[in-house]
């Protein structure tokens, strides 16, 4: 999962139905959006590359053995998770070496990620489990319809989560040599979630990247959010309606979500502006094709002041916070 930046003030929490679908709609399409460059719980792009001769496998998982009981992992943990890896598996380094960076219009991506089917879905699964999510929005201060679509986009509303172990595809990228460090460190937290006993190791798995349960988790991340709402122990991102939709909650919590502010809105730029905003406001910088690709972030007013408007061609809110613009050739949204 990726850090998301809140704009303006939330609506307020008694919605009309219709309100309410318009903000479980608005909120899936800003988070596709910024899902344009990849999924948000995929890591980051680590392109150090080893050029030190490697040990052969067994060598290499020895020594990572060696390494996991030193931070105190139990040996039994160790002999599950590890003693059937005889060597990298091939369909993994396979799908890390055809990773492409999407280029789709942001259009294009929008309609075919945001389709009736999953407004539809959107809807039922924000009305089925909405006694749950208030629950969770008050306590963390996201809300409902955000943690909706999360959900949704990372893995259709609980419907996939990946089916790759996690142990094997995390061992495999760590021995691997273009992003090993990375992948190494993402292997000791999944083995000390195993040493914790929140799952199983056949329940553990997730996307051939390492990304776990509904919500999408790397190890790392399990570590430092994943809850425990339900009470019964386990942290569990896979099976638990209420630990998952807690787990996305205090994620966006804990990089900084501002519950008194919304995700952002879409906008209005005439081919005048667009231009005026190319000539004058710099791309932002990053490893995330859609972070740099956007410009800013500015002031609200400065957006005001180079022509953004609201849809409806209004003039924008009145208030103290910075956004970037984020554009497709027809669509353009402040976030």
């Amino acid at each position: 999962m990726r850090q998301k930046r809140a704009l303006h003030r939330a609506p307020e929490v008694c919605y009309t139905a219709c309100v309410r679908d318009r903000v479980v709609i608005a909120s899936l399409i800003i988070l596709a959006a910024t899902l344009l460059a990849g999924a948000a719980s995929q890591p980051p792009q680590d392109v150090q590359i080893q050029e030190e001769p490697r040990p052969s496998f067994d060598e290499w998982l020895a020594g990572v053995r060696a390494e996991a009981l030193q931070r105190g992992i139990r040996a039994e943990v160790l002999d599950e998770a590890l003693a059937n890896l005889q060597a990298p598996v091939p369909v993994v380094i396979e799908r890390d070496r055809s990773q492409a960076e999407l280029v789709q219009p942001l259009e294009t991506y929008l309609s075919r990620r945001l389709t009736p089917s999953v407004m539809n879905t959107a809807r039922e699964m924000f009305a089925r489990h909405k006694e749950l999510l208030d629950k969770i929005s008050e306590r963390y201060g996201v809300t409902p319809a955000m943690l909706v679509a999360v959900w949704g986009a990372e893995s259709n509303f609980g419907r996939f989560s990946g089916t790759y172990q996690t142990v094997p595809a995390l061992t495999t990228l760590a021995y691997d040599p273009r992003r090993s460090t990375l992948f190494r460190k993402e292997l000791f937290d999944a083995l000390e979630i195993l040493n914790r006993g929140d799952v199983d190791l056949a329940r553990m798995r997730g996307s051939w990247a390492g990304a776990m349960g509904q919500p999408q988790f790397m190890p790392s991340s399990f570590l430092q959010y994943a809850e425990d709402f339900d009470g019964d122990g386990l942290r569990d991102i896979w099976e638990s309606p209420a630990d998952v939709f807690a787990s996305i909650a205090n994620y966006l919590k804990g990089y900084g979500w501002n519950g008194s502010q919304r995700w952002g809105r879409e906008v209005k730029v005439t081919t005048e502006v667009a231009a005026r905003i190319a000539a004058d406001v710099a791309q932002r910088t990053g490893t995330c094709r859609a972070t740099r690709e956007m410009n800013g972030p500015l002031p609200l007013e400065e957006w005001q002041r180079l022509g953004v408007r609201t849809l409806e061609g209004a003039a924008l809110p009145k208030a103290d916070f910075q956004a970037s613009l984020v554009s497709g050739s027809t669509r353009h949204f402040l976030v």
